[in-house]
């Protein structure tokens, strides 16, 4: 079945396979003391511009994010996120699980504004109360977004000054970073994200890895024993080379970023067929993933030939669904759902 479900639904770019193929019989040391965690790192911290970046691997999304925020919020803090966050909505309350609480703010587009982040923080502290209320301890942003929309440059910039006013942690989850720094419309580069940014990281799980995200600390405020506190968590690899090699396979000759522009090549095609088709889009997505507004009818009819993901109920007889391109997705396979459509 034709499948646009979601983009971590093929394996790894075979570059990856080869990699781990080719030094699989290497005896190598564990809990990431290897050259090739050595060279990964290395690669990653110069492509952010950033020498002195600490950085980690962790294996997934939901894990990176709940480790984070444990690790650097006080016990009565909590981290400030969208309403339409991941760690608030799809992530099976992860956060709140460590006995960190989420403070959610509207979500623009699944974006936060940096005047409400402020007055919400301002006022908090105005609270007579507030000795007896969840302190905003950490602004959790995603980029792109749930619903594939970017932040500019500018709002990044004052996002980053209200954190910086209030002596905040920013934390980007940059699970599908990739595609967003590839977007045509994205006005912000590897290094913008590192400066602006307290932590962040980059996902491979949804980028041409079998999986793994590389945790980078950008103001050398990485928790002190983070390792302990990773192990702590039930997440460290004692095969750490097995992410680390495909994050120095993603960071050679560009090739996190060549896959990551192919997604956004076929996300146009999508989104110029659905428009010549005639179908409407929930949201202007420049991004990987796009969200069309389907007739029920016609939805149960698709979704017999096609897999894509349910995303929100639009109206008594209209769904949002989601179609998502990645790495691997090919002009051939916009042809075939052409012909189903």
């Amino acid at each position: 079945m034709l499948s646009f479900e979601s983009d971590y639904i093929e394996g790894a770019h075979p570059k990856i396979l080869e990699a781990l193929a080719k030094t699989n019989m290497g005896s190598l040391s564990g809990y990431g003391a290897d050259e090739y965690t050595k060279a990964a790192k290395e690669k990653i911290a110069a492509a952010c511009a950033l020498p002195d970046a600490q950085i980690a691997f962790l294996t997934g999304g939901t894990q990176t994010n709940q480790i984070v925020i444990d690790t650097m919020l006080h016990q009565y803090e909590g981290v400030v996120a969208a309403q339409s966050g991941h760690v608030s909505v799809h992530e099976a309350g992860a956060i709140e699980y460590t006995g960190r609480k989420v403070l959610t703010l509207p979500s623009h587009n699944g974006k936060i504004d940096a005047a409400e982040l402020d007055s919400y923080i301002s006022d908090f502290y105005k609270d007579g109360n507030h000795e007896h209320m969840v302190f905003p301890g950490m602004v959790y942003i995603s980029h792109p977004t749930e619903y594939g929309t970017l932040y500019s440059k500018t709002e990044m910039t004052e996002i980053s000054k209200v954190c910086r006013k209030h002596k905040i942690p920013l934390f980007l989850d940059g699970a599908r970073l990739g595609y967003g720094l590839m977007s045509r419309q994205s006005d912000l580069t590897l290094p913008d994200i590192a400066e602006f940014c307290d932590v962040f990281y980059i996902g491979g799980t949804k980028v041409g890895a079998l999986c793994g995200e590389a945790l980078v600390f950008t103001k050398k405020n990485m928790p002190l024993h983070f390792e302990h506190l990773v192990k702590k968590h039930g997440a460290l690899l004692a095969k750490g080379r097995l992410l680390a090699i495909q994050f120095d396979t993603l960071f050679t000759d560009d090739l996190y970023f060549e896959i990551s522009r192919n997604a956004i090549d076929r996300a146009e095609e999508l989104k110029s067929l659905f428009t010549r088709k005639g179908y409407k889009f929930f949201m202007d997505s420049p991004t990987n993933q796009q969200f069309v507004i389907l007739e029920n009818n016609k939805l149960n009819e698709l979704q017999k030939k096609v897999k894509f993901a349910f995303w929100e109920k639009y109206d008594d007889t209209h769904t949002v669904v989601r179609f998502a391109t990645s790495w691997a997705t090919t002009s051939e396979k916009i042809s075939e759902l052409e012909k189903i459509l």
